[in-house]
């Protein structure tokens, strides 16, 4: 029996419930719909979804508070499209930061919240199977570094903090998440850019060249992350994932 995604849809206007709510059942798609946290708790303690259509701009826990929530529970792998009314960089910013998928500003068109949905979903099962995603809270060591994934920084072998920038945290943490599996450079920037990654295919060579220097790896013959002829790179090294003392 072939699988039909199963989408829920969390916002508090109900005309733009509605709408969407059609449109996705129209176009052959299993829709639920909740209009606060609440309700999408409700419902996810019971069932499960294939990605989840989050809105923003909500009263009592807007959707970057239970965008946080998801990534930290059970449903910290389903995939997350965030709407909002404003185009404000920040939210955008924040809600990538927060774990979400993709982002849409609002006002939208049907059309092209479910080409993003498509979309989303077919970068998600593009992930190499049996994969788990560390949560935040953990120390990932692998070689002489180690990640703290709460303050987002890399510690030497001394203790010593490196700082990294957004974009190369996000990189370093999708190696450090598929160990030793090679990933192909379209893996690497959907996972670690979402929308973004209309960006051409060099700028993963160029945030990879950038990593390699916080690890102080040689570029001609890297110990971490290696470079995988005709198909990607791959973290040469196994990782032990400890939890962080606070």
């Amino acid at each position: 029996m072939e699988h039909i995604d199963h989408i829920l849809i969390v916002d508090d206007d109900r005309e733009i419930r509605d709408l969407v709510s059609g449109y996705l059942r129209k176009n052959g798609l299993r829709v639920t719909i909740a209009a606060d946290g609440r309700q999408m708790r409700a419902f996810l303690d019971a069932d499960r979804v294939d990605l989840i259509v989050l809105d923003i701009m909500m009263p009592g826990d807007d959707g970057l508070v239970l965008c946080r929530e998801l990534r930290a529970g059970r449903h910290k792998t389903t995939p997350v499209l965030m709407l909002t009314a404003r185009n404000d960089e920040t939210d955008r910013i924040v809600g990538l930061e927060m774990g979400a998928d993709d982002y849409l500003a609002k006002p939208f068109a049907a059309r092209e919240l479910l080409a993003r949905i498509k979309a989303v979903l077919r970068r998600a099962r593009m992930l190499p199977p049996n994969l788990q995603v560390t949560e935040a809270g953990q120390l990932l060591t692998f070689g002489e570094w180690c990640l703290d994934t709460v303050a987002r920084h890399l510690l030497d072998g001394e203790g010593t903090a490196v700082a990294l920038s957004g974009a190369e945290y996000r990189l370093l943490r999708v190696f450090l998440d598929h160990p030793q599996r090679v990933l192909s450079r379209d893996q690497l920037l959907n996972l670690t850019q979402g929308r973004e990654a209309e960006l051409f295919e060099r700028s993963i060579d160029l945030l990879v060249s950038r990593v390699r220097q916080r690890l102080r790896d040689d570029a001609r013959e890297p110990a971490y992350i290696k470079t995988v002829r005709s198909e990607g790179y791959v973290l040469a090294m196994p990782v032990e994932i400890t939890q962080a003392r606070r």
